[in-house]
């Protein structure tokens, strides 16, 4: 059974097809965010510390980090970039405990957070681009990490499923070249958006069925990308990711903060029996007390107990 391990200092996740299914907390990333990278700019990192807070508490089981913000005075990715990828992961590894997943398209920043991550952290990304290739895999390598494997390459992002398979296969037998398992890389097959491709439900279902019986590889996935376009796009949300996990996908890069997605994703657990008695999904859901407030059971217990006692 394929597994792919992650770490923290603490915490080990497991991504694999008997685990709970593993999200990827996606907020802390300027993509899309002015705010936000105007605030890293500035050396400001307080959404940064509210957004992995808060993503843990909502049930995230690894968090990514992304610190790809172009500053003004310096629009060189390749020397702003590293230095705020090391000072974002020791920041945040220093408010939580669960394993990260360094995110970047350069090289540097990819070492420098991997310099300065504790445990065994995801590395995201690896492409099919025969550069992009040889200048990630051996990192990958030298520390020995998980990789999440993007299906496109140098000809860009195919509408056509059986591409995509054909560049996540290439991926990963070009990694095992350098050494490196098909237990540690996880296939991004590119969710394409239902607005703009009617079928992209459907092909994304087929990919990671196919990944999972020819490669045997872990899957993940840009859950949002699925709604991109579209109005109440939550709902799309949470209806795409139980489907996908039926289909055997394993974990996505989302936003934990949704309840209606988390919810979603709890219930597929229990339904897909990997939540244990369904104790997930009770603890999730157990009412809230008020103060002073009895749980309903809990006197009747406790007389009964009482009651046995004096027999």
């Amino acid at each position: 059974m394929t597994r792919t391990i992650v770490e923290s200092r603490t915490k080990t996740a497991i991504i694999g097809f008997d685990q709970p299914f593993c999200v990827i907390g996606e907020r802390i990333n300027p993509t899309g965010r002015r705010k936000l990278a105007a605030e890293l700019e500035a050396g400001d990192f307080s959404t940064v510390e509210a957004d992995a807070l808060a993503q843990v508490a909502a049930g995230a089981t690894m968090l990514d980090v992304n610190a790809g913000v172009v500053y003004n005075s310096n629009p060189n990715p390749n020397e702003t970039e590293p230095p705020l990828m090391r000072r974002m992961i020791e920041l945040v590894q220093g408010l939580v405990d669960v394993p990260l997943s360094i995110d970047s398209s350069v090289p540097a920043a990819l070492q420098a957070g991997l310099e300065a991550a504790a445990g065994r952290p995801l590395v995201n990304s690896v492409t099919g681009e025969e550069e992009r290739l040889e200048l990630v895999l051996p990192l990958v390598k030298k520390y020995d990490v998980p990789v999440v494997a993007i299906s496109n390459d140098d000809t860009g992002i195919s509408e056509d499923p059986d591409v995509r398979f054909a560049v996540a296969k290439k991926i990963v037998e070009r990694a095992a070249d350098f050494g490196i398992p098909a237990h540690d890389i996880v296939v991004d097959p590119l969710v394409m958006p239902i607005g703009a491709m009617a079928t992209a439900g459907l092909q994304v279902f087929a990919l990671v069925r196919r990944l999972r019986e020819e490669l045997g590889v872990n899957t993940t996935c840009g859950a949002s990308n699925v709604s991109f376009g579209l109005p109440n796009r939550h709902a799309i949300n949470a209806a795409f990711l139980p489907m996908a996990i039926a289909s055997g996908m394993t974990s996505a890069i989302m936003n934990p903060t949704r309840p209606a997605e988390m919810d979603a994703i709890r219930a597929a657990n229990l339904l897909m029996n990997n939540d244990a008695h369904g104790a997930a999904w009770i603890r999730a859901n157990k009412p809230v007390l008020a103060e002073g407030e009895i749980a309903p059971g809990a006197r009747a217990n406790r007389e009964g107990r009482r009651r046995r006692r004096t027999a």
